[in-house]
């Protein structure tokens, strides 16, 4: 897969590790197109020309992972299927979607292990990852839905008919793809992502890496107490994990809780606060 990383993967250890530097941008100005058209800088040169750039995104980038690369790589009884289930995928970003409901959304039925198995090669390909629930048993974790996170923005607005989100006209699916966004970054950057719940409660994102250990909830609109019930809980009953909340605006309301909060234009900008670096 060395030859697909190339191409699609994150940044190699000796390009700058805060993502604003990649497009010479202010952070607030290259966070929110890291979230509306994606990291790839062929494609961002594009991004005033719709046209070009979702060609370019279709032709330059998913078709070479998908239609060649993955094909000449490994065997792939029904590549029809695997392009429906990228597609499907994309279309969920950062959604807990268990496999049967996924191959209801497909219009070639495939066994429920064909689907995981493509679900695994989109992960390789860097395209998409399949979160696991946070557990500590194995069997847990692997009886439990996969949360997907597309692993650039770039692939969701060139798949989605609407093209990217406007943070003022659709804040809800906005913030669906700013979760999305700090979520594949995280990834990216070689943390080790999942996600938690235990109904009725829910951590957006557990890291584990270079980064340190958090528990991270992604919330851009408005922020209640209810909301850090989830984290709260969790925290407390994985106390090594710091709790931190991804906001629109910083606040200082709920440090009193013990909670961290960042913006998430600093948080895809440089990552959780404090963060260790790698050497």
């Amino acid at each position: 897969m060395g030859n697909i990383r190339a191409v699609l993967g994150p940044p190699s250890p000796g390009r700058p590790t805060r993502q604003s530097t990649t497009f010479n941008l202010p952070a607030a100005e290259a966070a929110l197109a890291i979230v509306q058209t994606g990291s790839y800088p062929g494609a961002f040169a594009l991004r005033n020309d719709p046209a070009r750039w979702r060609a370019y995104v279709r032709d330059a980038i998913v078709e070479p992972a998908i239609g060649r690369d993955l094909v000449a790589l490994t065997a792939i009884r029904r590549p029809a299927l695997l392009r429906q289930v990228f597609a499907v995928a994309a279309g969920m970003p950062a959604q807990i979607v268990s496999l049967q409901k996924l191959q209801g959304q497909l219009h070639d039925r495939g066994a429920l292990e064909t689907i995981a198995q493509y679900l695994s090669l989109l992960c390789d390909a860097y395209l998409v990852a399949p979160l696991e629930k946070f557990a500590p048993r194995v069997i847990r974790r692997r009886a439990a839905p996969p949360k997907l996170v597309t692993l650039n923005n770039a692939l969701m607005t060139a798949m989605h008919p609407d093209g990217a989100p406007d943070p003022v006209r659709e804040p809800g699916r906005f913030g669906v793809w700013v979760e999305n966004a700090c979520l594949a970054w995280a990834w990216n950057a070689g943390q080790r992502v999942t996600y938690w719940r235990e109904e009725p409660l829910e951590v957006d994102a557990v890291i584990d890496g270079s980064w340190g250990s958090w528990a991270v909830e992604v919330k851009t609109g408005r922020l209640t107490l209810a909301d850090l019930n989830g984290l709260l809980e969790f925290c407390r009953r994985y106390p090594r994990y710091r709790p931190l909340v991804v906001t629109a605006e910083r606040t200082n309301a709920i440090t009193d809780l013990g909670v961290e909060s960042i913006t998430w234009i600093d948080f895809l900008s440089s990552g959780p606060p404090g963060r260790k670096r790698t050497p």
